[in-house]
């Protein structure tokens, strides 16, 4: 869903970019922050991504006030390589037509607000997290890297990766799938061939939660590595 939001306005960057600013300004460093304002607050309304429940803000920051730069007939807005419209990100802004070429870098914070589970109350590390544990809020999926479940079954039943504060949208980062055993376990191992599968046992070398890859050493000292399935054995390729 973020990678698609970013898509779209990548696309809206690259669209508006031949006619965005096509006056001169006598002090483009005072105009730059206001004129990307607009630009980008009419791009967003023209463009809303669809299926999206997300209500979209975009503030822009401000350019040093030392700064100075030459007059320029028409700005350009890019989107730098490496960036992308979500969270705290920038714009790049270069003069394609002036006397004097220069290329400047705005700051732009763009917010996505929509529907999300917020945690009740504190959350141990290690507990697993029930249907009890969170209640439906609005908030901002753009604030943190980390995507946002808002799906239920995307968190009952996982375990807390480390102590959550009430308050807290549920993220991806903080949540991993239950262990289905332990560091030494003992194992079933099943090894799979074209036509055929062996099963043999071994030693866990780590604690495994279904679909992680595992370490395992079997009885002749061995290591072998192999996916959890679902229901507590590993998976070996062969």
């Amino acid at each position: 869903m973020t990678t698609l939001l970013s898509r779209t306005l990548l696309a809206l960057c690259l669209a508006a970019s031949g006619s965005a600013f096509a006056q001169v300004a006598a002090d483009p460093a005072a105009d730059l922050g206001p004129l990307t304002q607009r630009w980008l607050d009419d791009a967003m309304a023209r463009n809303q991504p669809a299926g999206l429940p997300l209500r979209m803000e975009v503030s822009v920051g401000s350019l040093d006030s030392r700064l100075r730069l030459a007059p320029c007939a028409r700005v350009e807005p890019y989107l730098p390589s490496g960036a992308r419209l979500w969270g705290r990100t920038r714009i790049g802004l270069r003069c394609v037509e002036g006397a004097t070429a220069w290329n400047v870098f705005l700051p732009v914070t763009v917010r996505a607000f929509g529907p999300a589970w917020v945690l009740a109350g504190p959350v141990a590390a290690g507990a697993v997290l029930t249907a009890e544990d969170a209640v439906e809020g609005e908030v901002d999926w753009a604030a943190e890297a980390a995507p946002v479940m808002a799906n239920p079954d995307m968190w009952v039943g996982q375990v807390a990766a480390r102590t959550l504060a009430g308050g807290q949208a549920l993220r991806q980062s903080m949540v991993r799938a239950p262990h289905l055993f332990r560091a030494g376990a003992q194992v079933k191992i099943v090894a799979q061939g074209p036509g055929y599968a062996v099963t043999s046992a071994g030693q866990a070398m780590t604690a495994g939660a279904a679909g992680q890859t595992v370490r395992i050493r079997m009885a002749n000292g061995r290591v072998i590595s192999g996916t959890v399935s679902e229901n507590g054995t590993v998976d070996v390729a062969l």
